[in-house]
């Protein structure tokens, strides 16, 4: 299973996740019980307990450690880690809403040949990588279609979050949903469907607490997982059409330093374009096994400890010493390397 046949397993459970969590009551916050469900459960701190008299000072203090503090440090503390060692992998991988942004951009490349109403110029047609996509103006109508689909979806489920899923459901399918709900539903469509047409991408970048959270804590570690580009074979660039560029789907310049990719999501997707580059000029080099000779690997590469300080400190005159392995793996195939 290649990186991105195992992405979209991920991001695909994860969206499902993300629809079915408030039906299984799995999480969800119950506005009418003013409480949160977790695993079936209420989630409470037992307030109403306090007040009520069934529980103690002691009582509320351990519930508030247990049901508040330890959860929600134990899962800052997991996140952080994960961050500060491989950078934003929840964008890249799980997060429903850079799912979307993917498919949104795939669609509009069809129709218009751009990732981006906002871009300038059209990719290529058929590029170096192997891409070959032809812009036909009929997709418009399916992507209006994909859009609105997705942006009303995300509406009612957002709302399941917050109300009974049971109750949110059946009003819909029964058309009777209430004032408050239709609502809400209708704003938050009509808010999507702009957001996902014309700024998906500036939400991801500046828009995103989590996702600017987790830039800001990858930026401060220098050897985090990092996309590097090996600049000695820097020449080798010259026939190609940036298709690692093409590829990315936040617009970004991977072979850039790495504070011009502050939010880079490490979907990876440069670094398969690069590969398909190579292996397609350089088709006798697929099954050569020559640890000295740099022929047919890819110029980029997800690195990392020293590896990494290349792309994280190659700025304003610094231009550190990389190890000479770093870009030249023993396996040929293989996307990572630390040393």
């Amino acid at each position: 299973m290649t990186v991105q046949q195992k992405r979209f397993v991920w991001r695909s459970a994860f969206f499902l996740l993300f629809i079915f969590a408030p039906v299984l009551n799995l999480f969800r916050f119950d506005l009418n019980e003013n409480h949160f469900v977790f695993l079936t459960y209420p989630w409470t701190l037992g307030m109403d307990a306090v007040r009520s008299g069934d529980i103690d000072a002691l009582q509320i203090a351990i519930n508030f450690f247990l049901r508040f503090f330890l959860p929600l440090g134990s899962a800052l503390a997991i996140g952080v880690y994960i961050v500060w060692k491989w950078g934003r992998l929840y964008c890249g991988w799980l997060c429903p809403h850079f799912s979307v942004v993917e498919a949104i951009n795939a669609l509009m490349r069809r129709a218009s040949g751009k990732l981006s109403l906002w871009d300038k110029k059209t990719l290529p047609v058929k590029q170096k990588d192997g891409t070959h996509i032809k812009p036909n103006k009929s997709w418009w109508f399916v992507t209006a279609i994909v859009v609105v689909f997705i942006s009303f979806t995300w509406a009612v489920v957002l709302l399941t979050y917050l109300l009974p899923p049971k109750e949110i459901y059946s009003n819909l399918f029964s058309g009777n949903l209430t004032r408050n709900q239709f609502i809400f539903i209708s704003v938050a469509t009509v808010l999507f469907v702009i957001e996902f047409t014309l700024a998906r991408h500036l939400f991801c970048r500046f828009g995103c607490a989590i996702g600017v959270f987790q830039s800001l804590i990858w930026m401060g570690n220098k050897k985090a997982m990092v996309v590097s580009f090996d600049r000695k074979r820097g020449k080798e660039c010259v026939d190609c059409d940036s298709s690692c560029e093409h590829a990315c789907p936040m617009r970004l310049k991977p072979r850039s330093t790495k504070r011009h990719m502050f939010t880079c999501t490490q979907c990876m997707q440069c670094i398969d374009a690069c590969e398909k580059v190579q292996m397609i000029k350089y088709p006798q080099a697929i099954n050569k096994i020559d640890k000295d000779s740099p022929e047919g690997l890819p110029l980029l590469k997800m690195l990392e400890n020293n590896c990494a300080l290349d792309a994280s400190t190659r700025d304003f005159g610094n231009r550190p010493e990389i190890p000479p392995k770093c870009y030249s793996c023993e396996n040929k195939g293989k996307r990572s390397c630390s040393k």
